[in-house]
């Protein structure tokens, strides 16, 4: 894994938007139906919007029905980091950018086959790349 991308609040806050800046680094969440991918159906990747790591492929993306981009798995292990989240009186499992700490969204435990997860991001902090499949996909 390459090194931990580390950079001051001042340099998050000019290289993204409000909304990508809310959601990323201040664990914030889009509103649900708003996001630009939640409907994406294009193949591609899904790159985080912070650092440009690969996250995951449009051939685990799948309608939940949730109002976000949703996917049964990662594009690797690793790319991914899981922590848990008390916050709002819920108790869940956040899941971040292993590269950059950037808060992605969270994982349940409902969604489809082979893996019954969700993995139930924002689109603010995704960057999708048409058309190129993920490097271990």
């Amino acid at each position: 894994m390459n090194k931990k991308i580390v950079k001051s609040e001042a340099e998050w806050r000019r290289e993204l938007t409000e909304e990508q800046y809310h959601v990323t680094r201040q664990k914030g969440t889009e509103r649900a139906f708003t996001g630009e991918y939640n409907n994406n159906k294009e193949q591609g990747v899904y790159r985080c919007v912070c650092c440009g790591s690969e996250l995951f492929s449009s051939e685990t993306k799948y309608d939940s029905r949730s109002g976000w981009p949703s996917f049964w798995q990662p594009i690797a292990a690793d790319k991914v980091a899981e922590e848990r989240d008390t916050s709002h009186g819920m108790v869940r499992t956040e899941v971040l950018c292993s590269q950059c700490d950037a808060h992605l969204g969270h994982v349940f435990p409902d969604g489809p086959q082979p893996t019954g997860l969700r993995y139930c991001m924002n689109s603010a902090a995704l960057k999708f790349e048409r058309g190129r499949e993920g490097e271990n996909s």
